[in-house]
Formats: structure tokens, C-alpha cells, sequence
């Protein structure tokens, strides 16, 4: 296994640094808006990310998008993770899942998405149901010519900036679960509230609810009772992408601090010279390249992986996010006290950090899911999930 990059990937890599910086500079617009930005600037980040081939860089170049492999996408997203206010929300990246949508559904939903002309969200999270999206208790009853969707769903990521959202329940008196396609006006659709998180963020995670809100045969995605098959692919591909933003985000965290460590003087001397802090720099050192290093092979495993290595690959994906955001939280928190006082301070990234990178411990699963993930694995198919491909 080679892990250089090739020349593509070495370009690759540079067009997404280059745009990352372009955001760094709307960083503290974001902040003292509370997250938001104005219509007119989101617009010009979005045409300069299409414009750099960052742009719904996970679907075919024939559909529209960058055509780029997980391992690509790993190094785009960990460029990305370098910014803060979750502005890498800008460069759009539509649900993995939307490719397994028909004709139809591809013309309706996926292609205006990639086009930046509709955004969709994922609605999986409810009061109830967070961890184990199996005790959800949203329904699609039947009705003439399609469904009845009642129910609530909780931190629906971008919903506030979403055209449609794909909402998982549980269809007709079997309880299958379901993926549906849902669009964000329609009637029955409320958004009843958006939260104020810890971050600030360029988009928010709202709560809806449902009420008999008609949905037609042909808005189901993938088939009656495939939503937990879809959701678990979901997964996968948004916890790698979890883990190379992280990842992004320390080195960033690690490159500031050292700057700070190098030029800051206390007692007369740089406190770069003082061993406290070499200890912690060289810990963040460490933290950042075994969890860079797993997580690119882990990708690139992905993009070789056949059917029936895909639960092996689940367990990877975890593992992965699971290292990488709690690698992270080490190092930003190093990051912060080599800061002192200043990197308390909101105008400073490394503060920024140390309250976005949290959330990387909850969301698409949290630290303790993930290990129950990985120990299912150990246990019903023994140490694989260490193992390196042999093929």
C-alpha cells in the first residue's frame, strides 16, 4: 500500500487548502453574527468551491459532482476541518445515500443539489431516540397512493437551510423502517424550534415535527424497509469524515500553538524552551499523525472494500471517528492552556476550536456507540477489524 499522494491528489489537496483559507477570512464575521452569514457572501464561497472542484465532491463527475474517491474526499474534508463555524458546510455535501434514488428521484432531488440550487438534510434523531434509532417513534401509515408521516425529529443538521429532508420511521403496522423523501414545505412540516448550540455554526440543527404529512409511493427512497441499511452507509462515510476534519482541525490547533510557544517569552525566555510545553506540543504531534495515518488508510480500505467486507468496514469507520475526535479534544485542549489566557478568548481559532470540536464526540454517533460498535465487531467476527486488507 502506497501512501503517497499522486500528483491529482497532491493538486487535490492544494485547491482545498487554498479554499479553506479563503473561509478562514469569514471566520470572525461568522462568530459575531452568532454563525450565519449573509445570503450574497454564501452564495460567492459557493460558486469559488464549484469553481475549485470542492463542491459535492462525494457524487459521479457524471451527475455533476467531483467524481472523487473516499480517500480524496478524506483529504478535502481534513483541509476543511481547519476552518471554524462549521464553514465547511458551504461547499456542499449531499447524503451519500441520495445516489441510490431512481431516475426520477435523481432529477427531482440529487441533481438541483449538486447543481447548489436545493440542499438536503438527514433527519434520524429524536427526543427519544438518539443512540438506538430503533426505539424511534415516528410512523408512515398508509393512505391512498403513498404515506402518512407523523412524528419529531431533533438536530436535523442544515434543515434551517434544507429544500427537503430525508426522514427515517417506521412504515405500516410491521414497523420497517423507511427512508422518505420530504419536502420542507410541505403541509405538516413545522420547524419548531432552533437551538443554540455551544458553537457557533453557519447552519443549525432545528427540530420538526410531522403531522399526517402526506408522502407519495414514489418519494420512498431505496425500497420500504431499507432505512436502517441506508442510515448505517450514511454512517460510515460521514464518521471518516468525522475523523479527517478532526484531524484537520488539531493540526491547525497544533500549527498556532507552536507559532505562540515560539515567540511568546516568559522569565526571559521563549516558552517554547521550557519542557512543560515541549511535552505537550510533542503529545498533539503524535495525536495528530497516527489518527491522519489511520484514517487515510481506512478510506482508501473503503474504496477497495467488496460487499461482503462492509461491516468490518463500519466497525473501521468507527474506530476511526472514535480515535480521531477524541485525539482531537486532547490537542485542542493543550492547544488552549499553551494559549494561557488568549486562548480563552473568542477571536482566537484555538477557543473556537475547543468548543466546535466537542460535538465530534456526539454527533453521527457518540464515543460510546462507537466503542459498542467496534466490540460487536471483536466479538462476532474476531480481530479482522485490526487486520489490513490481504487482497
Amino acid at each position: 500500500m502506497d501512501m503517497r499522494y499522486t500528483p491529482e491528489q497532491a493538486d487535490l489537496k492544494r485547491r482545498a487548502a487554498d479554499y479553506a483559507r479563503r473561509l478562514m477570512r469569514h471566520e470572525d464575521q461568522s462568530e459575531q453574527a452568532g454563525g450565519p452569514l449573509p445570503r450574497g457572501r454564501i452564495a460567492e464561497l459557493t460558486r469559488a468551491a464549484m469553481d475549485a472542484g470542492v463542491y459535492a465532491i462525494n457524487m459521479p463527475a457524471e451527475w455533476g459532482g467531483a467524481g472523487l474517491t473516499l480517500l480524496d474526499q478524506v483529504i478535502v474534508e481534513e483541509e476543511f476541518g481547519k476552518v471554524t463555524n462549521c464553514l465547511w458546510d458551504i461547499p456542499w455535501r449531499p447524503a451519500n445515500v441520495l445516489a441510490y434514488g431512481d431516475e426520477r428521484q435523481r432529477e427531482k432531488y440529487l441533481l438541483p443539489v449538486i447543481r447548489a440550487e436545493k440542499f438536503d438534510a438527514f433527519a434520524v434523531t429524536e427526543p427519544g431516540a438518539g443512540s438506538d434509532p430503533s426505539s424511534g417513534t415516528s410512523t408512515a401509515t398508509r393512505t391512498d397512493g403513498g404515506w402518512l408521516l407523523n412524528g419529531e425529529k431533533w438536530f436535523v443538521t442544515c434543515g434551517d437551510i434544507a429544500d427537503f429532508l430525508l426522514v427515517q420511521a417506521d412504515a405500516g403496522p410491521e414497523r420497517l423502517p423507511t427512508l422518505f423523501f420530504v419536502d420542507k414545505a410541505a403541509s405538516g412540516v413545522e420547524m419548531t424550534r432552533l437551538p443554540r448550540f455551544t458553537h457557533s455554526a453557519v447552519n443549525g440543527h432545528p427540530e420538526f415535527t410531522f403531522t399526517d404529512v402526506f408522502v407519495a409511493d414514489q418519494d420512498v427512497l431505496g425500497g420500504v424497509g431499507n432505512g436502517y441499511e441506508l442510515t448505517k452507509e450514511w454512517f460510515t462515510d460521514e464518521r471518516l469524515m468525522i475523523a479527517a476534519r478532526t484531524v484537520g482541525a488539531a493540526e491547525r490547533a497544533l500549527e498556532l500553538a507552536r507559532g505562540w510557544a515560539v515567540e511568546r517569552e516568559q522569565f526571559g525566555a521563549p516558552i517554547a524552551s521550557y519542557q512543560l510545553v515541549q511535552g505537550m506540543l510533542a503529545d498533539c504531534a503524535v495525536d495528530i499523525a497516527v489518527n491522519r495515518a489511520y484514517t487515510h488508510q481506512v478510506a482508501w480500505e473503503v474504496d477497495q472494500a467488496s460487499a461482503e467486507d462492509r461491516k468490518t468496514m463500519h466497525a473501521k469507520a468507527s474506530t476511526a471517528k472514535l480515535a480521531a475526535s477524541e485525539a482531537a479534544g486532547r490537542v485542542v485542549d493543550r492547544c488552549l492552556q499553551i494559549f494561557g489566557g488568549r486562548g480563552y478568548d473568542r477571536t482566537y481559532p484555538v477557543e473556537r476550536m475547543y468548543r466546535e470540536l466537542r460535538v465530534d464526540r456526539i454527533w453521527e454517533g457518540t464515543s460510546e456507540i462507537q466503542r459498542l460498535i467496534i466490540a460487536n465487531e471483536l466479538i462476532k467476527r474476531g480481530t479482522r477489524v485490526l487486520a489490513l486488507p490481504t487482497h
